[in-house]
């Protein structure tokens, strides 16, 4: 975790949310396109008043449920009304929640997780098999926000204190994908089984401490009062009058909002990889030995840093260096090294070589990344025509192949699984890139158990260093911005701001 401090400045953002009104959420898939932010430095801030609650925003207009729900800003408060059966850690390690203990079959086709003891909702029913079952099979249902993640799915049963799980191709650690918030439920506020519960009193709605709660562990608030909103003006005007205590956002989304006010930015790791891309079907990205060459020329360092702000973290390998998977002996093999990409074009005979590279020209942070690759590229000798289109366009001259580079970005699984960018039959892999290893390698990843993923991970790494069918640059940070001092003890990490919540204290 990084923390920042910021100038209180208004800063380019996106809180979750677009910048008409609520933001209809995308499904969890492979597949995204995101943007631009900036960040301040350190400044002195004027005192938080003492008799201001600490609160949260919720547009009540919009359902509350965590899977079913169109508006972020609700979706930031389900960890603290609803639990998974696992979370998923800023290590990207499967930690139990509502679930107890699992057993696997030997085929990796079947899993049995078995549930805590003594969990309720909190309308009072248990948490049963069949509830869970029920709640994941609204995850995965078609158009469902989960549905990509959990294809390999066959179906999902419940019985007493049991959910079993059928998948039709082998999985080694499916705990990873079942970070899924359950419900009881398909209502618009549905009960939960997390340590608060969504009240309302006289039109105001709150987050009140549930005494029942089953895992009995410190919260630091007994009550948390929700902000309405309506418009995303009004989020802005709350948050500069500390009328709202968090958000959760991307400081290099896309239409981003501007906020004021004096605040700390807490980043955590995410899945969002930012790459590059080769077309392996025509042009001179062909050859591998190209692709390694071209690979040379990206300096993550100066696009982490200077056109994501920091906030990014420079990945050599498919995978986010905080992951045990990552290797860092193999990402050593894929540096910036300007030289070796002069000399190597110059032995290939490349020099004065147009390509055409394409970017999405509505993230502004994406367009720096891929104008700073250009000029290394035609600084190593090379002639670069840089096609910035809008993302339908964009994504036009992608399934036309028109191109021989592009910069692009998909939000990856937990457990990096690389079948869409990588699979002959993949649904990201652009460029085409074909090989008889990788269909075998990709398997071996995702069947293996978590003791043997980082050895899997390492032969199919070990490939791609050769093959370099793509180029990783960086994965984006999300961050969450506190009101200056009022928070201390935050541990965010993906999908869940909220996490390991008895740490916290409120100021």
């Amino acid at each position: 975790m990084k923390r920042y401090r910021l100038l209180p400045l208004t800063l380019a953002l996106a809180l979750l949310l677009t910048a008409c009104g609520p933001n209809r959420l995308p499904a969890d898939q492979n597949g995204s396109d995101s943007a631009p932010g900036s960040a301040g430095s350190a400044s002195e801030p004027p005192p938080t008043p003492v008799d201001t609650p600490f609160a949260l925003a919720a547009y009540p207009a919009y359902r509350f449920h965590p899977v079913l729900t169109e508006n972020r800003a609700n979706l930031t408060l389900a960890p603290l009304l609803y639990e998974p059966l696992f979370h998923v850690d800023g290590s990207f390690q499967a930690v139990p929640a509502l679930c107890q203990s699992y057993t696997v079959s030997e085929d990796k086709l079947t899993w049995t997780f078995t549930l805590q003891n003594n969990v309720s909702f909190s309308d009072g029913a248990p948490l049963t098999g069949p509830a869970v079952a029920d709640a994941l099979n609204t995850a995965r249902a078609p158009g469902a926000r989960y549905a990509q993640r959990l294809a390999s799915v066959a179906s999902i049963t419940g019985a007493e204190q049991t959910v079993t799980v059928v998948l039709n191709q082998p999985h080694g650690d499916l705990p990873l994908l079942l970070d899924i918030p359950i419900a009881l439920g398909a209502q618009d506020r549905p009960a939960g089984t997390g340590p608060y519960i969504l009240t309302e009193t006289e039109g105001i709605l709150f987050l009140s401490a549930r005494p029942d709660w089953w895992q009995s562990k410190r919260l630091p608030a007994q009550k948390i009062p929700l902000t309405a909103a309506a418009k995303s003006d009004d989020l802005i005007s709350a948050f500069a009058a500390g009328n709202i205590g968090l958000v959760d956002v991307d400081l290099m989304g896309t239409n981003a909002l501007g906020y004021s006010g004096s605040y700390e930015s807490w980043d955590y790791a995410t899945t969002d990889l930012l790459y590059l891309g080769f077309n392996a079907r025509k042009g001179p990205c062909r050859n591998a030995e190209t692709r390694k060459a071209l690979a040379s020329g990206v300096d993550r360092t100066a696009i982490t840093q200077i056109d994501y702000a920091s906030h990014a973290t420079a990945a050599s390998l498919p995978c986010h260096p905080k992951s045990p998977l990552y290797h860092e002996t193999l990402a050593a093999g894929l540096g910036y090294e300007p030289e070796r990409l002069a000399d190597a074009l110059t032995e290939q005979r490349l020099t004065g070589r147009k390509l055409v590279l394409l970017v999405n020209s509505e993230n502004s942070s994406k367009l720096a990344a891929a104008r700073r690759i250009a000029y290394q590229l035609e600084a190593a000798g090379l002639e670069v025509q840089l096609n910035h289109l809008d993302f339908e366009h964009y994504q036009t001259a992608l399934a036309a192949g028109d191109f021989d580079l592009y910069l692009g970005e998909t939000v990856l699984t937990a457990d990096f699984d690389l079948t869409a960018l990588l699979s002959p039959t993949g649904t990201l892999n652009y460029g085409g890139w074909l090989s008889e290893e990788i269909p075998g390698l990709l398997d071996a990843m995702r069947q293996s158990g978590p003791a043997e993923r980082p050895a899997a991970a390492q032969a199919l790494y070990a490939l791609l260093l050769e093959e370099v069918p793509i180029v990783p640059v960086c994965f984006k940070n999300g961050s969450v911005l506190t009101q200056w001092g009022r928070l201390s003890g935050l541990n965010p990490v993906r999908n869940n701001v909220f996490y390991q919540l008895e740490h916290w204290t409120i100021s």
